[in-house]
């Protein structure tokens, strides 16, 4: 008898009965700093909506911090904003969610991030969960970002989210194929 590793589990095809009840889409009520939206939608490789993918996010606050412990730096906390936000697709792989614009955070060899939000993706299909960032188009720290300068300038796009109107951003994950974002390894 031969013994084999037990599979991982994926997520789905149930997401939403899962997922449903820890959703958290809104980050800016009662938080300091400039409130923004972040849409778009997560699509396979044949441009087909994911309906049943779920966006875990992390974010510093507007001054650079984390709500975490171990951000002990001498940055400004915000007892109003956590930092955390859990956010489902719908049938047409839409997603939306609220928070502000986060500040920036030191990197490696100290050198300061621009401004991004991190992102884990659960979907169906997926035996081990997914990570990337979504940076600003807006912000001119993107040239000198320390991760986002270890991406190839044509793919660097991907990781960058649209301006799409007065506090609000657009950017979509694409699965695979052309216009495949990036996803970093962990």
């Amino acid at each position: 008898m031969t013994l084999v590793t037990t599979p991982s589990q994926t997520v789905g095809p149930f997401v939403h009965l899962g997922f449903d009840p820890m959703t958290v889409t809104d980050a800016a009520t009662g938080a300091a700093g400039r409130a923004i939206a972040v849409s778009g939608r997560v699509l396979d490789g044949q441009g087909q909506p994911i309906p049943d993918a779920v966006l875990e996010l992390w974010q510093a606050n507007a001054a650079g911090r984390y709500d975490h412990p171990a951000d002990r730096r001498n940055v400004p906390a915000d007892p109003g904003f956590r930092g955390f936000l859990r956010v489902p697709t719908d049938r047409d792989g839409g997603y939306r969610f609220r928070t502000v614009k986060p500040g920036p955070v030191p990197g490696p060899g100290g050198r300061e991030q621009a401004p991004h939000i991190l992102v884990c993706l659960f979907m169906r299909g997926l035996l081990r969960h997914l990570y990337t960032r979504i940076y600003f188009a807006d912000e001119a720290a993107n040239a000198v970002d320390p991760i986002l300068c270890l991406v190839e300038e044509p793919r660097r796009a991907t990781l960058v989210a649209r301006v799409a109107g007065d506090g609000a951003y657009s950017w979509d994950i694409v699965m695979q194929g052309e216009g495949e974002t990036v996803f970093l390894d962990i």
